[in-house]
Formats: structure tokens, C-alpha cells, sequence
């Protein structure tokens, strides 16, 4: 894998691509960073042209000022401008919580690159009406503190997951991810999770889809998921048992076999 930027603001990598094989595209969420995907890349990297990158305000790409900059069809541009930029004709689009919003966002705008979805750990709040009202003020009056604050706009690398303890509520993953994001970039995106009227017509959806979820996630329940998974006629839903939301760092062998075998499937 070989690293990259685009135009300064991107921080992306890839293989070595070639034109005989399938493109996936992964794409991580809310305050982590491609390193996310390390595992998957060393995994496919031989069989797939892989593309991993960090979402604006994360990782090594560009910090933005302003909550506006992080809504949901800013990040879904970026994506179109990267697969523009390397000229990715079709390709299938793997996104892991909050990115799977993006990815939602991105389908609806630029639905002819993509050949396929899939959906890990995936977020859908629409049911949980307690939970946003309780959630969305909280997150407003923090933010807007957060924007008394000066801003930094200095990037600050990647965290090695494999060296940290992964669990969802884990205080030294939680602490390595903020101190990485910085938490105007954290909350900002985090926000981007809760607002009302993000509205995606599932049902209209005719790619063929994989949703991959935790047995255990507290973050987004599993009866969501398979609520989610209901109104997409073309999915396909997988439940990886005894684990919870962090999937795509704790069960690195189990999501990498259904995403392999729903690519080979593809074929």
C-alpha cells in the first residue's frame, strides 16, 4: 500500500491496481481514521484494487473550522472527488458506522459508480425517539461551546489499533481516537449522527447490499440493524455472534470472510 494526498486535503492510500480486478472502496467513521481498515488492506491487497482514506477532520486529512463543514453531503462529496480524481469507474462501497451515513448520502447522489454496498455495524437512530431527544440538545450545547474554543488546525497522524483494547466503551481506545481527532472535528461529525430529517429512500435501493452487525453493539442495537436491513429489498444481513460494535477491529476474520464472499458473489 502507498500513500497519498489529494489536492492537500485528503490523505488516501491504495495498492497497486489492476484493471482485471474489483475496486473496493472502504471508508471508516467517526473519530478514527483509515488505519481502521489496516488489517483488511493486508488482507485484500493481493486480490482487490483497495482504496482506504481518512474522512476531513480525521486522521491525516484536513481539518475544517466550522460545524457546517462536517455535514453528511460534505463527506459524501469528498468521496466523489477522490473516485473522480483516480478515474474509479464502479466500484463496491464498504463503510463502518457513521460512514455508512456518507455512504447513504453518496448512493443517493452518484448512484451509477457504485456496484455494490456494504454496511458494518450500521448506524439508524430513526426508531430510537428517547434516545435523540436526550442526545441531540446535549450534543448542540457542546458544540457550540466547542466553537468558543480557537481552532487547530493541525493533523495528527494515525492510531495502530492492533496495539489497543477495542471493546465499544473501552476508555483507552476512546481517549487514543479523541486525542488523535481533536474534539471540534469528534463532536461536529458525532452530531452529523442525530439530526433529524437525513432522509434515504432504502427502498429504491437496487445494488446488491451486505449489512454486517454485532451481536452485542450497545452503540446501535442489532434490532435496528435488522429493522434497517428489512426495508432494502437487495440485502443480504450477517450477524457476527458475541461481538458488539466495533466489529471491524475485534472480528477482523469473520468481516473479512462475508466481505470476501460477498464480493466472490459479485463475480
Amino acid at each position: 500500500m502507498q500513500e497519498y494526498y489529494f489536492k492537500d486535503k485528503i490523505y488516501y492510500r491504495k495498492n497497486e491496481w489492476k484493471p482485471d480486478r474489483m475496486t473496493l472502496v472502504f471508508v471508516h467513521g467517526v473519530s478514527g481514521s483509515c488505519s481502521a481498515w489496516w488489517p483488511y488492506e493486508k488482507i485484500f491487497e493481493n486480490k482487490y484494487n483497495i482504496l482506504t482514506y481518512d474522512i476531513r477532520g480525521h486522521g491525516n486529512s484536513k481539518k475544517y473550522q466550522n460545524y457546517e463543514d462536517y455535514s453528511v453531503k460534505n463527506f459524501a462529496s469528498d468521496l466523489h472527488d477522490l473516485v473522480t480524481f483516480l478515474n474509479i469507474q464502479k466500484f463496491v462501497l464498504i463503510s463502518s458506522s457513521f460512514a455508512t451515513l456518507i455512504a447513504r448520502e453518496y448512493l443517493k447522489k452518484y448512484r451509477d459508480s457504485v456496484i455494490a454496498l456494504i454496511f458494518t455495524s450500521t448506524e439508524d437512530f430513526e426508531k430510537d425517539e428517547l434516545r435523540l431527544k436526550i442526545i441531540r440538545p446535549i450534543l448542540r450545547v457542546v458544540n457550540t461551546i466547542i466553537g468558543l474554543f480557537p481552532f487547530n488546525p493541525k493533523t495528527r497522524g494515525h492510531v495502530d489499533y492492533s496495539k489497543l483494547n477495542n471493546w465499544d466503551w473501552s476508555p483507552q481506545r476512546n481517549f487514543a481516537d479523541t486525542r488523535n481527532t481533536g474534539l471540534r472535528a469528534q463532536f461536529y461529525t458525532i452530531e452529523q449522527s442525530f439530526l433529524p430529517g437525513q432522509e434515504y429512500e432504502l427502498e429504491k435501493i437496487n445494488v446488491p447490499v451486505l449489512i454486517i452487525h454485532g451481536e452485542k453493539d450497545t452503540i446501535v442495537p442489532i434490532k435496528n440493524a435488522v429493522a434497517f436491513s428489512k426495508k432494502i429489498k437487495t440485502s443480504k444481513f450477517v450477524k457476527i455472534q458475541n461481538f458488539d460494535h466495533d466489529i471491524h477491529h475485534n472480528a477482523v476474520k469473520e468481516m473479512s470472510l462475508a466481505i470476501d464472499d460477498f464480493v466472490k458473489e459479485l463475480k
